[in-house]
């Protein structure tokens, strides 16, 4: 894996968006610098007012690159996909990247926003759920995106050992981390055979195992 300086990555270690930015810079083999921004710590350094100068969305991860900050974890990663083009995250014709896309997004886009720390945060402050109130919501619409996800990935013919095909995708960059979410609120996985064979598949490359975050620096 080939050091790129020029890169630095904000994240944080339990953050499942900033999970996927890691797996395709592991997959690209670029080691970026990372700057880390705890989401608890003194009520979220991502609040800071200097962390808000650079992104006012007050998420993570942001990409720096060559003088430019890429927010938005979708976008670093089809960034990253233009800038470097091997190996490919995206399938090379018109029905397989929105095939990769439409995997991506039903987990980027209708699972994991409704699951977030933000939400949680505020499932707590405004209706004073418990922390297993909280799990039990996150659950909920897990198995519901699941169910949907697994349908659709078990039928298919264009799922291989991956999401489509035998190669890494867009589509389990974002699926990984969503596993990692679902094992963190105990979702029983029988249900979802296909997904849990992707993911024992994906594990097992180093770009995805590297990404983990219990083998961050800032792992607690």
């Amino acid at each position: 894996m080939s050091s790129k300086p020029d890169f630095a990555l904000y994240g944080y270690f339990r953050s499942s968006a900033a999970f996927r930015a890691r797996i395709a810079l592991n997959l690209k083999g670029i080691k970026p610098e990372l700057r880390f921004i705890h989401l608890l710590r003194n009520g979220g350094e991502q609040h800071t007012a200097e962390y808000k100068g650079l992104n006012p969305q007050e998420l993570i991860p942001a990409l720096a690159h060559d003088g430019h900050l890429i927010t938005q974890s979708l976008a670093i990663i089809e960034y990253l996909d233009e800038i470097v083009p091997e190996p490919p995250l995206l399938p090379n014709d018109a029905l397989g990247r929105a095939r990769v896309r439409e995997i991506a997004y039903a987990i980027a886009c209708d699972i994991h926003p409704v699951n977030n720390l933000r939400v949680n945060q505020h499932l707590m402050k405004v209706f004073g759920a418990t922390p297993e109130q909280q799990a039990a919501w996150q659950r909920h619409w897990i198995t519901t995106g699941f169910t949907a996800l697994e349908t659709m990935l078990s039928l298919s013919k264009n799922t291989g050992a991956f999401c489509y095909g035998d190669t890494p995708t867009l589509a389990d960059i974002c699926l990984i981390p969503q596993c990692a979410n679902a094992k963190r609120v105990r979702l029983d996985f029988s249900p979802f055979p296909t997904i849990a064979r992707i993911e024992a598949h994906a594990l097992k490359h180093p770009a995805f195992d590297a990404a983990l975050p219990a083998n961050q620096p800032d792992a607690e």
